[in-house]
This record gives structure tokens, C-alpha cells and sequence, in this order.
């Protein structure tokens, strides 16, 4: 069957079926007389399975890497598993995470609403200014702490406690937002 047609039976473009077989998903297929891809029936089932993995987390490299070591008549099963067992440890982790930053972002907006019936109408409130800051956790996640004024946003350095992969300062950010 050509590109088009098997594209269209699982959902995707001709391109990522073309992507897939650069990455190696996909085995080399041979073209017609006139240059179309002419994919075996097996790649309907196999870009399904392609699809199906991505849903649930595996990275295109991983697939490759599965693949390739099947392909080559080899047994990934224990080392899927062992992919699949990593991703929900960190789905744990984040999951933990996101609730930690949802009960923060209550309390932020609890303080906010304090703020707001405090300062009044027509006043400013400075919400952004008195963001909670973050510290780095040893496990080098992020961690949001409470602060009351903005220089609590500086380390003893001058620079910034936010996370190092931000481009802005908190500084920089609470003058663009103030």
C-alpha cells in the first residue's frame, strides 16, 4: 500500500511515516516504477504499535531502540518493561509535584484575595510582586517558598533564585508584570 493510504489508515501524514522510517521505525521500504512508497501490509500493525507506544510515553528513541533489538531477533521485552516502570516512578513524582503545586497555588490565591479586599478598589495590589520564590530542592526540582517583598527573590549574590533554565530574572519578570 502507498504512504497515503496507510497515513490515512492510522491518523497520521505521509511525513511521519517518512519520519519513522528515517528513525528507523519503520523498515526501508521499496518504491514503485514511479517512485511511491509501497509499504507490506505488516506496517499497519506495526505503525498502530508505534502509535499505541507514544500514547502511553515511550519517546520515538526508545521505540528505535525496541524495535531494532526485536528486529534483529532479539528479546526487548524486560527492557520495555523497564522503560514502562521508570515512566511511572517519574509520573508518580510529578503527579506529587503538581499536587504540591496546587495546594500552593490555593494559598496564593488566598493571599491574593487578602490583598485585594485590603487594598481597595482603583489600588494596586502588587499580587506579582509578592510571589512565592523558588528554591532549588536537592533533587534540583523546583520548590515554592512564600515570600513578603521582592528582594526576598535575590540570592546573597544578586542573581536570581529561580530555576537556572528560566531566561528572566525574578526581577526582570515582576518589572515587565508590575
Amino acid at each position: 500500500m502507498r504512504s497515503g493510504e496507510l497515513a490515512r489508515m492510522v491518523g497520521v501524514s505521509p511525513d511521519t511515516l517518512r519520519h519513522y522510517e528515517r528513525l528507523g521505525l519503520l523498515p526501508k521500504v521499496p518504491r514503485s516504477d514511479n517512485g511511491y512508497r509501497e509499504y507490506p501490509a505488516l506496517a499497519l500493525e506495526r505503525v498502530r504499535l508505534i502509535r499505541r507506544a507514544l500514547g502511553i510515553g515511550f519517546s520515538l528513541t526508545e521505540l528505535a531502540t525496541i524495535l531494532n533489538m526485536r528486529d534483529q531477533g532479539q528479546l526487548p521485552c524486560r527492557h520495555a518493561r523497564d522503560l514502562a516502570n521508570s515512566k511511572l516512578q517519574d509520573l508518580g513524582r510529578q503527579m506529587k509535584e503538581m499536587l504540591a503545586m496546587r495546594r500552593q497555588l490555593k494559598k496564593i490565591l488566598q493571599d491574593w484575595d487578602s490583598r485585594l479586599r485590603r487594598a481597595g478598589k482603583n489600588k494596586p495590589a502588587r499580587l506579582l510582586e509578592n510571589l512565592p520564590k523558588i528554591t532549588a530542592r536537592p533533587d534540583a526540582r523546583a520548590q515554592f517558598t512564600h515570600s513578603k517583598n521582592r528582594r526576598d527573590h535575590e540570592d546573597d549574590s544578586g542573581g536570581s533564585s529561580v530555576d537556572t533554565g528560566s531566561r528572566r530574572t525574578a526581577n526582570q519578570h515582576a518589572r515587565k508584570s508590575g
